[in-house]
């Protein structure tokens, strides 16, 4: 192949450029430049999580941030298996450990509040401890992800 055969392939395959939202733009830094306008869908996900304590399985669904790590907590509700479900998540985070903090939003004579922490395992998992009304180490438990 002579140079100037080589000159004409070579610039008849140029570069195409992508955003993040998959749109077609003319240059590099098109594509790799942020956003003003992010939708909802980018700043959150969620996960559902069971607390397992032997007698007792919490069911919960966690509001995270997936751009950050530690995954910042951003709501969610635990929707039952504890006195006065359900019980809004207030904030925490999800990483090599985990933490979760909720206020009781149901009915009854339960405590106002619940601390769940504890350090990521394998199977996918977080093995640690959990507390009321500021408590964070009253009973062990076992938290899985439910796919």
């Amino acid at each position: 192949m002579t140079t100037q055969a080589r000159r004409q392939r070579s610039s008849a395959t140029e570069h195409r450029f992508h955003n993040a939202q998959g749109a077609e733009v003319k240059t590099r830094d098109e594509a790799f430049a942020a956003r003003q306008e992010v939708s909802a869908e980018a700043l959150s996900t969620s996960a559902k999580l069971e607390l397992h304590n032997g007698a007792v399985t919490f069911a919960m669904e966690v509001k995270y941030n997936p751009n950050s790590y530690p995954y910042v907590v951003l709501g969610g509700q635990i929707t039952s298996g504890i006195c006065g479900a359900p019980w809004n998540i207030t904030g925490g985070f999800i990483g090599d450990t985990i933490r979760l903090d909720a206020k009781r939003a149901g009915q009854g004579s339960c405590a106002d509040t619940i601390t769940i922490v504890g350090e990521y395992q394998n199977p996918p998992a977080y093995r640690g401890t959990y507390g009321f009304n500021g408590s964070t180490s009253s009973f062990k438990h076992t938290t899985v992800y439910h796919c």
